[in-house]
């Protein structure tokens, strides 16, 4: 994609640097040291062996506090599918040792989220035998991510491939009957799981808002999983909670200047990921609450 830059009235396109950070290393550590800020994911280690001969790159978690690979490749790789396959299974088998990880980083308080376990793949570009592979959901959750670096120290990473864009592009009324880990109990998590955790009169305010947040621009909905529904796009912008007669709805900042009748309350020293709380109860304004939420959406394009 060309990037331009404007001068007054002029645009000048920049140049792809083709040789991007130049190496895998210098890749990998600007991206560990820039992780929240790129990719919505908390840093836990780099180049960490998680059995014998098998360093990941880059290990994290989410604001989901779902467990984060992410593995690189200075151009195109065949390999780093592969890598990414064999390294979701290493953490499968090493739950208690990541466990750890995060607890010793977050605290011991610190609850890893296994229903849904990541890889992200970042590289120039990826072959159509990846992004073919990768649409297998035997696989389970992997993103491609490509990136390409420009003159003048601009960095832009596009989304290649989300399996869970893939399920929301479909309708917005459409549920997902599966379970994505049922190695860790029978029970699906799903859109109608979340519903039925709460009232009939905050499902219709919930489903009011839901078609407002699946009208943005490329963004992802996440229901498979214990905690909440989650709202993405590169990284996530929102999480919704389900109770009785309620919703907890998680943003990424407690200050909004769109938030005049100071409803949102500062998380930040909770370590969630997230750094502001409402309470979306049927007596909310949903286009306040809207507001509130596209703001948090505005600061992850």
């Amino acid at each position: 994609m060309p990037i331009y830059k404007i001068d007054t009235k002029n645009v000048l396109q920049l140049g792809l640097k083709k040789d991007g950070f130049g190496k895998e290393f210098t890749l990998r550590d600007f991206f560990a040291d820039n992780l929240e800020s790129l990719l919505g994911v908390r840093f836990l280690e780099k180049e960490y062996q998680i059995e014998p001969g098998v360093q990941i790159d880059t290990l994290g978690i989410d604001e989901d506090n779902s467990p984060v690979i992410i593995e690189y490749k200075w151009k195109e790789n065949q390999e780093i599918f592969v890598q990414g396959i064999h390294y979701l299974r290493c953490l499968r088998r090493n739950k208690k040792h990541f466990n750890l990880l995060v607890q010793s980083k977050f605290g011991v308080e610190a609850e890893v989220n296994w229903s849904r376990p990541r890889v992200i793949l970042i590289a120039q570009s990826f072959s159509p035998y990846i992004k073919s592979a990768v649409q297998e959901r035997e696989y389970g959750n992997i993103e491609l991510k490509s990136y390409a670096l420009y003159d003048g120290d601009i960095l832009h990473i596009e989304n290649e491939y989300n399996s869970i864009r893939e399920k929301v592009k479909t309708s917005i009324d459409q549920t997902n009957n599966e379970n994505t880990d049922e190695s860790e109990d029978s029970t699906i998590y799903n859109l109608e799981y979340h519903l039925n955790l709460t009232s009939i009169e905050m499902q219709k305010s919930f489903q009011e808002l839901r078609v407002k947040l699946l009208e943005l621009p490329s963004v992802e909905e996440v229901s498979e999983q214990k905690s909440g529904i989650t709202y993405r796009t590169i990284k996530s912008f929102t999480r919704l909670e389900f109770k009785g007669t309620w919703i907890q709805v998680l943003v990424q900042g407690p200050s909004y200047p769109e938030d005049t009748l100071n409803i949102i309350q500062d998380v930040t020293t909770h370590r969630w990921g997230y750094r502001g709380k409402i309470k979306f109860t049927p007596e909310s304004d949903i286009e306040y609450i809207y507001s509130i939420i596209k703001a948090s959406y505005n600061n992850t394009l």
